[in-house]
């Protein structure tokens, strides 16, 4: 028999929830841990695609144009899975995807790391070397 969930209006906490599809993750903690880790990774995944030059400059131009429009249809969806996630109201998948964009951006997007020369400074352009082939998501 299928258990009706209460739809949540307001943030909650609690592994008695329903997060993308009904019915998921389901009534086991376990499961609510998986899915705590399913929204991270999706989240580092956003940022690792955001900040990631996979095209190279030897590419055509038509060729690199589809890449990266694929890149770019890849990532939007992937962050909107985690705003749809967050959108269950639930705390804890809250953290999760907060936690997951902090950690994706520090290990790929920060200074942190000697190989992160990326730039978006308008005023300062530096090689094509140094850029990801997508521009930074903006909310």
């Amino acid at each position: 028999m299928h258990q009706k969930m209460k739809s949540h209006m307001s943030f909650f906490w609690g592994d008695a929830t329903e997060i993308l599809f009904p019915g998921w993750p389901g009534p086991s903690f376990s499961s609510y841990i998986l899915a705590l880790m399913l929204v991270f990774v999706l989240s580092v995944a956003v940022e690792w695609l955001s900040h990631t030059k996979f095209i190279r400059s030897s590419t055509d131009n038509i060729t690199a144009g589809l890449l990266q429009t694929a890149m770019y249809a890849t990532r939007v969806g992937m962050a909107y899975l985690v705003m749809l996630a967050v959108m269950s109201f639930n705390l804890g998948i809250l953290i999760a995807a907060v936690a997951g964009y902090t950690i994706g951006f520090f290990i790929f997007g920060s200074r942190a790391f000697v190989n992160s020369k990326i730039s978006y400074d308008s005023k300062i352009s530096p090689s094509d070397e140094d850029q990801a082939d997508l521009p930074p998501l903006n909310c």
